[in-house]
């Protein structure tokens, strides 16, 4: 074959390949597009992205993932985006506005705030219960069930300061849509006085699924206000339900290429969720073993050794409960809807891995059942990420 002739072959092979390529990316952009939920309103864009701009965040094209928790490496990336992105989008604030309520719930003001732990599925081992009555289980390697009862068990004890952050945040028909601080008479956020944790089940009549979706988590949280009596929407007013799935599994994708993330909430009226519920709306916490990825979701980040070991369940968890108050229909509660940068995020977003010692940092939180790594959550009133605040009544 001649020179001439070999270089118009190799010409027709690499403009086949790069059509093969093309017609590839087409399909799987068409794959994707089909896959999507159908819009509920807003733009394609927006309904897309869940109002979220930064293409890294694990929320963008997965709207329910409200409050999702980036592990650090992929917060690194989406901080670098951020940098990238400024100069073109100059509207870089963290101040939260109100987003008037979704079935007239914004945050959880009704009364005290009760959290129900939801243990899901058999592999979670055999029951057992500790010397201070928290349940503990064989197949929880990490011992991060007492932990995560303690927390719970505590907040509102000692004169604990972290949750007096999230009391400056209210709802209500006094509060306008889009308001950023909240009028006289408006209903708060209330302090947890005695601790937060209204009740723990253990869920062994299923097998937690190796990648629950959205649904399933929806499911099991319905399931679960039914399990603790909570049969209408009066009692679940103030409620929420951590589904806690057991170790070496991957519910919506967790710890998998898909799912770079260490926890996210929503409730079950979301559209993307579509769980029925007969009680009312539900809030929920998909909240995976996040032990399971190490210090990409936390480990070691405030204390170091094995003291550090759960660290990042105390964080993460800390970070979705703050969330879930303020926000407990997403998106009718605190949310930023005026940066581009920030769009979508939520009080806990906005500071999620700042460094202990950094200000706005991670640190330990003291209370009468123990001290456990938080992250600082968003302040409105002091324009700044806190980790302690006066309690606002």
């Amino acid at each position: 074959m001649s020179s001439r002739s070999r270089r118009l072959a190799a010409v027709t092979v690499t403009a086949c390949t790069a059509l093969s390529m093309a017609a590839t990316l087409t399909a799987t952009l068409a794959t994707t597009a089909s896959a999507a939920p159908a819009s509920t309103g807003s733009t394609s864009a927006t309904a897309g992205s869940g109002g979220v701009t930064n293409p890294y965040s694990p929320a963008y094209g997965h709207p329910y993932r409200h409050g999702a928790v980036p592990t650090r490496e992929l917060n690194t990336q989406m901080h670098r985006w951020e940098a990238q992105t400024k100069g073109a989008r100059p509207t870089s604030s963290k101040t939260l506005s109100y987003g008037g309520g979704v079935d007239g719930i914004g945050v959880t003001s009704g009364g005290a705030e009760k959290v129900y732990l939801v243990f899901y599925g058999t592999q979670w081992g055999t029951q057992g219960t500790d010397s201070a009555g928290n349940l503990t289980f064989t197949g929880d390697t990490k011992k991060g069930a007492p932990l995560v009862q303690n927390l719970f068990k505590g907040l509102g004890t000692g004169g604990e300061a972290w949750s007096g952050v999230m009391t400056q945040y209210c709802d209500g028909p006094s509060v306008a849509k889009g308001a950023t601080s909240c009028p006289s008479g408006a209903s708060h956020v209330l302090y947890p006085t005695g601790g937060a944790l209204a009740g723990v089940w253990y869920d062994s009549s299923v097998a937690s699924p190796s990648q629950a979706t959205a649904k399933q988590l929806g499911d099991e949280a319905v399931k679960a206000a039914g399990h603790f009596k909570n049969t209408d929407s009066t009692l679940n007013r103030d409620a929420q339900y951590v589904i806690l799935s057991p170790t070496s599994t991957h519910p919506d994708g967790f710890n998998t290429a898909s799912g770079n993330f260490c926890a996210w909430h929503d409730y079950n009226g979301d559209p993307y969720v579509g769980s029925t519920s007969p009680y009312g709306d539900i809030a929920f916490t998909n909240m995976p073993y996040v032990m399971d990825m190490g210090t990409s979701c936390g480990q070691n980040f405030v204390n170091g050794g094995t003291a550090g070991t759960d660290d990042g369940y105390t964080i993460v968890e800390g970070h979705e409960y703050a969330e879930t108050i303020t926000d407990q229909n997403p998106a009718g509660g605190w949310t930023n809807t005026t940066s581009r940068t920030y769009s979508g995020q939520e009080n806990a977003d906005e500071c999620a891995w700042i460094s202990p010692g950094s200000a706005g940092g991670a640190g330990n939180v003291s209370t009468t059942t123990g001290s456990f790594a938080m992250q600082a959550t968003w302040s409105n009133d002091t324009n700044r990420c806190d980790l302690s605040h006066a309690t606002v009544s």
